[in-house]
């Protein structure tokens, strides 16, 4: 349970920031893409904004965790 207590705060920062960067390069490309196809622009909007709300979720999973000792 330490090693699950250790890695997951790591994991979710990792997951967090890694998700944000994505997100950010699906908008780039909506940008883009718009002259092509304003349908596959929304799409990809909607998207992003789908891997927004994940990220609030990881967040909130982030914080809800249990305080460990070596987090104080």
């Amino acid at each position: 349970m330490d090693d699950v207590q250790e890695k997951l705060p790591i994991l979710l920062d990792y997951w967090i920031e890694h998700n944000s960067e994505h997100e950010q390069e699906v908008r780039e490309w909506a940008d883009k893409v718009t002259t092509l196809s304003n349908e596959v622009a929304q799409q990809l909007r909607e998207a992003a904004a789908k891997m927004a709300a994940a990220s609030a979720e990881l967040m909130k999973a982030k914080q809800a965790l249990p305080e460990s000792k070596e987090r104080h």
